[in-house]
C-alpha cells in the first residue's frame, strides 16, 4: 500500500496577503505526513510590472510573457513569494526547501508555441504566449527522496527548457503535473486553495458552491460561463491530474486545506 501524500496549491491571492498566508502557514505546518506545496504569485507580479511600467495581460488565465515580465515573474514567484513562504514554514518547524523547476531539474518544459485561443468575446484568435512553458516532465524520484528525507519541498510556477531558459508556467498546472508524477509514488490528494469556497454557480455567492463536478459537467459549466478565467486551466488540471492516477481533486478556500468542504472534481 502506498503512502499518503497531499500535494497543495495555494494562489496568489493567498499568499500575498499577510493574515491570509498566516493561516495558510499555520494550516499547512499542522497537516500530518508527507506534502508539498505549490505557490502562485501572479497578483503581486502584476503590482510589481506596473510600478515598472510594463503591461499585463491575460488570455485564458494565462499570463501573456515577454522577456521584462519573465524577470519581474522570476523575481517575484522565485525569490520574493517563495522565500517569505520557506521562511515562514521554517518558523513553524517544517524542513521547507524552495525549488523552481531548475532547482534539480525538477521540472523541465517547453515553450509553448503560438497557439488558437477562444477569447471571452466568443472569437478566436492566434496567441503568442512568449516565455510560457508547457510541462514536459517533472523528476519524481527526487522529490521523492526529497520527501522521504523529511523535506517538504515548496514549488514556485517557474519552470526551464534545460537549454538555460527559465519559462513562465502556471501555478495550476505545475501542482497537476507533479501530483500526477508522485501517484506513481505515493497515493495523492490534490487541493487547489485560493480565496472562495470552491467552485461558484454565482461568482459573487460563496454559499453557491458546486460540491461535485464531472467532465460533463464541467463542460456544460465552461460553455455557460459560469467557470471562465483562471477556474478553467484549474479545472483542466484537475481532470489531468484524476486521469493520471491522482486519488482526489479538491478545489476549496484556503482556510480548509484539509479539502473537507468545497468542490470534488470526479
Amino acid at each position: 500500500m502506498k503512502d499518503k501524500l497531499n500535494v497543495i496549491k495555494v494562489g496568489g491571492g493567498v499568499v500575498e496577503n499577510a493574515a491570509s498566508l498566516a493561516s495558510l502557514l499555520r494550516q499547512f505546518a499542522g497537516m500530518d505526513g508527507r506534502k508539498v506545496l505549490v505557490h502562485g504569485g501572479g497578483r503581486l507580479a502584476t503590482s510589481v510590472a506596473t510600478s515598472l511600467g510594463l503591461e499585463s495581460r491575460m488570455v485564458g488565465g494565462r499570463r501573456i510573457t515577454d522577456e521584462k515580465m519573465l524577470q519581474v515573474v522570476t523575481m517575484v514567484y522565485g525569490g520574493l513569494v517563495n522565500k517569505n513562504i520557506v521562511a515562514g514554514l521554517q518558523a513553524k518547524g517544517v524542513k521547507a526547501i524552495g525549488l523552481t523547476g531548475a532547482d534539480g531539474d525538477v521540472i523541465r518544459s517547453h515553450r509553448r508555441p503560438p497557439k488558437l485561443v477562444r477569447m471571452d468575446d466568443g472569437t478566436e484568435q492566434m496567441v503568442d504566449f512568449g516565455f510560457v512553458g508547457d510541462v514536459d516532465k517533472v523528476d519524481a524520484q527526487f522529490l521523492a527522496a526529497l520527501i522521504e528525507s523529511g523535506a517538504v519541498p515548496v514549488v514556485a510556477p517557474l519552470t526551464h527548457d534545460g537549454e538555460g531558459h527559465i519559462l513562465n508556467t502556471n501555478a495550476d498546472t505545475i501542482a497537476s503535473s507533479v501530483a500526477q508524477a508522485l501517484a506513481e509514488h505515493y497515493e495523492v490528494t490534490l487541493t487547489f486553495c485560493f480565496e472562495k469556497a470552491g467552485v461558484l454557480r454565482d461568482a459573487d455567492d460563496d454559499s453557491s458552491v458546486i460540491p461535485l463536478i464531472d467532465e460533463p459537467e464541467a463542460g456544460r459549466l465552461i460553455a455557460e460561463g459560469i467557470i471562465a478565467g483562471g477556474m478553467i486551466p484549474k479545472i483542466e488540471n484537475a481532470f489531468a491530474a484524476i486521469h493520471k492516477g491522482v486519488r482526489q481533486v479538491v478545489i476549496t478556500h484556503s482556510d480548509n486545506i484539509d479539502g473537507s468542504r468545497g468542490t470534488t472534481i470526479k
